[in-house]
């Protein structure tokens, strides 16, 4: 048996335990700031770095060229940032400076925030920060399941990813609602169970990666699936041992027992949205009359088309395995002294995608009405498309840069093309509140990626996806940080940890996925997922430097 399962043996028995040392087991500090940091609202993140600096005050931070104690990624991206204002800055633009200084604060708290973060792995003994993170995938858990319990007693369905009543309310988008304790979108919630799935595998904790696995599938995030699986198979074949080995495999059998049983039509979504990826498809030829032939389905209607295909299979399939029976008619059972009572017609309008237009839609649809000339893509009444939102907006920045070489510098500036900034200084609610009188949307930002954003998502929910966002740290980085940022990332961010690498056991992995997940969202403005990374990547490296002092004591 591992001397750790025999130390927290001894410790949680009966004659050991007391109150002080069930106190010390964790680090509280620690795991109410992360409770609070990760919450989706900005004022509890605020309030978390202000409890957390009270109760430990210090900003001694150590920035060094050399063997720096923090990333010099997040000075330097600041100083990155003015430097664009300077590039940038016009008289006229007075709502900019409120727009500015908000990106500042979110760079600020990224580096406040992993700053206590380090404090935490240098004052602790590494057991204690390990008990921590435990602790905190086991509220997360419980509170995920909850999430999908609540799901399950409003819908009376066991299985609610095949739900279509409530005008499919859940059904394919029942992972949406699966959140977590940070109350943030579900792909965060997915994003920190597949750390979790990493961490615990290497830590040999088998129950805890079948749990954070069951979680992160729950939340339906097909491409932190896709992303951690490679990740997976990589471990599977250069750095994992038998019993790990057999861990992954039952990973692997419950993603696919999830994609084919638990929700089907999510797995053929994926497929074709994969599909249209690598082999986008092609506007038809213009017919001898003049007028062109019918277009390719847009994603919108290639979705409800594969959800529709889906159940008509499951229809047919049914109905050549039952006989023919009158859905008005109560037929019983031959010899049973029981009656069977038909089912719904899942036909009907209340297990149908709602076609009414809800509010927020409206907005955005009254938005891209007044700003038509400002918007090429969106303000078109029909538009074929064959890559993703995110695939075209990437396209969008490399077009902009190559048509703005000076910009190519230190970017566009902070809020004025690709940020979580830009989108919440809108004052369209899309990334939270934002005050009236200070509205800021640059002409670069309105006619490339929020003209990509309002053409998606003013449609139905089909479209509501990733893959059809703009947004990703690597689009961000090159377009309002231009060259000087991407430099700084890669040398002053991914170096500081890369140069550790010896050090790093389940940090490469969660390194590898935290690669991947880059792609998807404004995660350092997001002020959740980062944190969580780098608590698990500093805990890795302290632990294993102290490995060779341990070795020589026993």
């Amino acid at each position: 048996m591992p001397l750790l399962l025999i130390e927290d043996k001894m410790f949680y028995s009966p004659r050991n335990l007391n109150f002080k040392r069930v106190l010390n087991a964790v680090d509280w500090q620690l795991l109410v700031f992360l409770t609070l940091f990760l919450d989706v609202k900005l004022a509890v993140k605020f309030f978390a770095i202000l409890v957390i600096y009270l109760l430990r005050f210090n900003f001694r931070f150590k920035f060094s060229f050399k063997n720096s104690r923090l990333p010099l990624f997040y000075p330097a991206i600041i100083g990155i940032a003015f430097i664009g204002l300077v590039l940038n800055y016009t008289a006229d633009g007075l709502n900019y400076l409120p727009v500015f200084f908000m990106g500042l604060t979110f760079w600020a708290l990224c580096l406040l925030a992993i700053h206590q973060v380090k404090l935490a792995v240098e004052k602790n003994d590494t057991e204690v920060i390990h008990r921590t993170i435990l602790a905190f995938f086991i509220i997360n858990a419980a509170i995920s399941l909850l999430n999908i319990g609540m799901i399950i007693w409003e819908t009376g369905a066991l299985n609610p990813y095949r739900y279509q009543g409530d005008y499919q309310k859940y059904f394919i988008q029942t992972g949406d609602y699966i959140r977590g304790v940070t109350l943030d979108t579900s792909t965060t919630n997915a994003v920190i169970n597949g750390f979790g799935v990493i961490y615990f595998l290497v830590k040999k904790n088998s129950l805890m990666v079948l749990v954070c696995m069951a979680i992160m599938l729950l939340t339906g995030s097909n491409f932190t699936n896709l992303a951690l699986m490679i990740v997976l198979m990589a471990m599977f074949i250069f750095k994992t041992n038998r019993d790990q080995k057999s861990v992954i495999v039952v990973c692997t059998v419950l993603l696919a027992i999830f994609m084919a049983k638990v929700s089907p039509q999510n797995d053929l979504y994926t497929y074709q949205t994969i599909k249209n990826v690598v082999k986008p498809p092609t506007l038809p030829p213009v017919t001898q009359m003049g007028a062109v032939s019918k277009p390719s389905l847009s994603p919108e209607e290639l979705r409800r088309q594969t959800a529709q295909n889906y159940l008509d299979s499951v229809k047919s399939k049914n109905q050549a395995n039952q006989p023919q029976k009158s859905p008005a008619r109560i037929i019983p059972s031959v010899g049973k002294g029981r009656y069977i009572v038909p089912g719904p017609d899942i036909n009907t309008p209340p297990f149908q995608t709602a076609t009414d237009t809800d509010s927020e839609q409206r907005q955005l649809l009254a938005f891209i009405g007044t700003h038509k000339s400002e918007l090429p893509i969106s303000s078109k009444n029909s538009f074929s498309y064959g890559l993703p939102g995110k695939g075209i907006a990437f396209l969008q920045t490399l077009n902009f840069l190559q048509h703005h070489p000076l910009k190519m510098i230190a970017g566009d500036g902070i809020g004025n093309f690709s940020s979580k900034v830009a989108f919440k200084a809108t004052g369209l609610g899309l990334e939270g509140g934002y005050p009236a009188k200070y509205i800021y949307i640059s002409n670069d930002f309105i006619s490339n990626h929020l003209d990509v954003y309002l053409n998606f998502f003013s449609k139905k929910s089909e479209l509501h996806s990733l893959a059809n966002s703009p947004s990703s740290v690597y689009d961000q980085l090159l377009a309002e940080y231009g060259v000087l940022g991407v430099l700084a990332f890669c040398i002053f961010y991914l170096g500081f940890f890369i140069r550790q690498y010896k050090y790093l056991s389940y940090g490469l992995p969660v390194l590898a996925l935290m690669l991947a997940v880059f792609f998807i969202d404004y995660w350092f403005e997001q002020l959740s997922v980062i944190v969580f990374f780098e608590l698990l990547l500093l805990l890795n490296i302290k632990e294993n430097k102290l490995k060779p002092a341990l070795n020589e004591l026993q």
